[in-house]
Formats: structure tokens, C-alpha cells, sequence
């Protein structure tokens, strides 16, 4: 599924974005034990979300990390579910899939 989000004429602080979220589930599934936070006691579904809220939040914010950070937080709450992942964790698993989407 693509995810495409578009400025908006009135309220010109939304992103252009194109995300295809099957293609990011795939990359992160791969790679996310390569990165420096993963801790082996975890499964990808704990840091799943975590993705997801960095690669759809480039998406819906565009421009820097920290700028965006207090609605990353909110949309982390809201979707986390039953991720084990401990916030801190959960901050770099986001900012990885933001910084991701920045460079795409």
C-alpha cells in the first residue's frame, strides 16, 4: 500500500510524500536487527510500529525530526499496541524510518 500526502493549499505545512509501506514493512523486517538499538529479547512486531510511525509521520510532517517529535510521540501512544518496545527504543526505531524516508 503507497501512501501519498499532498500540501495542501490553505494549510501548507503538510509534506509531499509517496511511501510504500509493504516496501518499508520489508526493508525494516531485514534490517532491523542490524541497527543499534535492537535488543535480541525483541521480535520485529514490538518494533514494527515504531516504523510505521516514522516512515508515515516523514510522510504527514516532512522536515526535521525534532519539529515533528511531540506528534511522533502522540501517534506512538495511540499505536503501539502490544509492542514491548520501551519509549527511548521506540524513539530510535522512528527516527531510523524517518531518516529513511527523508532520504527516498
Amino acid at each position: 500500500m503507497a501512501f501519498t500526502i499532498e500540501a495542501d493549499e490553505d494549510h501548507g505545512d503538510l509534506a509531499v510524500c509517496e511511501i510504500d509501506a509493504a516496501r518499508e514493512d520489508a526493508y525494516w523486517q531485514d534490517a532491523h536487527r542490524r541497527e543499534r538499538y535492537y535488543a535480541e529479547h525483541l521480535d520485529y512486531e514490538d518494533y514494527a510500529p515504531a516504523y510505521c510511525v516514522g516512515y508515515i509521520g516523514y510522510a504527514q510532517y516532512g522536515g526535521s525530526f525534532e519539529d515533528a517529535e511531540k506528534s511522533l510521540v502522540a501517534n506512538w501512544v495511540r499505536i503501539k499496541g502490544d509492542s514491548r518496545l520501551p519509549y527511548e527504543q521506540a524513539r530510535e526505531a522512528i527516527r531510523a524510518a524517518w531518516e529513511r524516508a527523508a532520504l527516498n
